[in-house]
């Protein structure tokens, strides 16, 4: 609770200073913009034409649609990226280090045991980072209880592992469904502020339209690109997990089989 306590705030912070920032680029860009009317007033029209065809960056382009969003709409959805990319992170950082070449720690559990037997092989474990080992730790530290014993052991806190695997996922599935919808609000609101205006102005002209449509679609673009961005590392978080599974299933049974291999020598 308090891990999770502690990265809210962090990305409580990092919204409230990205959005200070978006909206001291906002009031930048308006007093560059009112500069730059005043200097096309006076500029010949050859200048304006070569300005107007200098392309823009993709940063500059998604800033300036970003401010043209819309603070209140905007805000939520940087919101849900930034905790969405923080759980990706911390899921990323996890499943690495959770990656076992369980082959080699096969064949050192499996020369330590021939060699210098049970509390050697389980030192091993213990000092070896990743739930293959944790598993392995638990059946070593039951050998004397029978095989049974240790098939049961090794499959129950397996199957605690693998929780601890996927833990968070389901956060960032409801961050993935959460952007496209807070997306999808703004496009409704826009619309009806068009159609407010529509109705004010007693007339149907682009001008009359275009502040209430741009919200509606540039709301809709932006939570479509963050729920795409968080559906792509979430695939890939899946597939990192399944992974890790099979891994550990493989490596459990050749486990087992080594300990059958080490009781029988043991008669």
């Amino acid at each position: 609770m308090k891990k999770l306590i502690a990265f809210l705030t962090v990305a409580v912070m990092l919204t409230i200073g990205v959005t200070s920032f978006v909206m001291a680029q906002d009031d930048t860009t308006a007093a560059q913009v009112e500069q730059t009317t005043a200097a096309q007033q006076e500029a010949p029209a050859e200048t304006l034409v070569e300005e107007a065809a200098a392309p823009q960056s993709f940063h500059q382009v998604l800033k300036l649609k970003f401010i043209e969003g819309g603070a209140i709409w905007m805000f939520p959805i940087l919101l849900v990226l930034i905790l969405g990319l923080g759980l990706v992170i911390e899921r990323v950082i996890y499943l690495n280090l959770s990656t076992t070449n369980t082959q080699k720690l096969l064949n050192k559990v499996e020369t330590a045991l021939e060699m210098e037997g049970v509390p050697a092989a389980k030192e091993i474990c213990k000092t070896t980072r990743g739930p293959v080992a944790s598993i392995f730790f638990q059946g070593l530290d039951r050998h004397n209880e029978g095989l049974e014993i240790v098939e049961k052991s090794v499959v129950s806190y397996g199957g605690v592992l693998m929780g601890r695997l996927e833990n968070n996922l389901s956060w960032i599935g409801l961050f993935i469904a959460l952007a496209p919808m807070l997306g999808f609000l703004g496009t409704v609101v826009g619309m009806v502020q068009a159609f407010d205006a529509i109705e004010a102005a007693g007339d149907i002209s682009p001008t009359v339209v275009a502040g209430g449509m741009k919200v509606a679609l540039l709301t809709t673009v932006f939570g479509l690109i963050v729920a795409i961005i968080l559906q792509i590392f979430y695939n890939y978080l899946v597939a990192k997990i399944d992974g890790i599974v099979n891994s550990m299933e493989d490596a459990t049974i050749s486990f087992m089989d080594i300990l059958v291999k080490y009781k029988n020598t043991k008669k």
